[in-house]
């Protein structure tokens, strides 16, 4: 299918109250037509790989047209251009997570874009940085221990923004990888604590809701 044509049939499964729904979870839908994820996720399953598709789709500059690039693209083909341009482009909480679970964590420049967004300062930059952590924790089972010992620091330096879209892909981070195994959930209560005597309400914000999961009763039994 070609772009148009996608973008055409998508438009037609759109939802005009889903759209005002968006609204009052905090996204941006200046530019959203009110589709849901499973239908993109249908979508992208019979479209399959293309890597030049996900980027027309992405020139459309539609909110969900933009995910479901994200869905379609090969990681294998993506550059850090490509990655650096396109989180120029967020613009919501949602496309932001999206692109990084879906496709910016298997690229082989994950890392280090977690690393060097993270310290950006525009809001979708630097939460993408934090959404990558989480998202790393999340699917990559054959790093080692040391590979996410090396997000705590920026973890910690960045708790005190307290932009709301921030803090939240911060504890996200945080927490993720403490959930990994025993030896990370210890590095990470101890980041966690070390932020929570920092003075800044979205440190102990960060710090207290951390805490709370990783030193829960499920969460070590699952660990042991």
């Amino acid at each position: 299918m070609q772009a148009e044509e996608i973008v055409e049939k998508l438009k037609e499964q759109s939802v005009p109250e889903d759209r005002e729904g968006m609204k009052r979870f905090g996204i941006d839908t200046s530019k959203a037509l009110g589709i849901r994820i499973p239908i993109l996720r249908k979508m992208a399953k019979e479209i399959g790989k293309n890597h030049q598709l996900a980027q027309e789709l992405w020139d459309t500059d539609l909110h969900e047209i933009r995910i479901l690039a994200s869905m379609i693209d090969d990681p294998k083909l993506v550059t850090e251009e490509q990655m650096d341009q396109w989180v120029k482009g967020f613009n919501s909480w949602d496309i932001c997570d999206q692109c990084c679970m879906n496709l910016f964590d298997k690229t082989e420049f994950a890392k280090a874009k977690a690393l060097e967004w993270s310290s950006k300062e525009e809001e979708f930059v630097r939460r993408a940085g934090f959404a990558l952590m989480a998202s790393l924790a999340l699917h990559r089972n054959k790093h080692n221990d040391e590979y996410f010992m090396e997000f705590f620091p920026m973890i910690k330096e960045k708790s005190t923004d307290e932009r709301n879209f921030v803090k939240k892909a911060v504890n996200w981070a945080l927490r993720q990888i403490g959930k990994r195994n025993l030896v990370l959930n210890e590095a990470a209560i101890k980041t966690a604590e070390e932020i929570q005597n920092m003075d800044s309400k979205s440190a102990k914000w960060i710090a207290m809701d951390a805490l709370r999961e990783l030193k829960s009763e499920a969460i070590q039994k699952r660990l042991s």
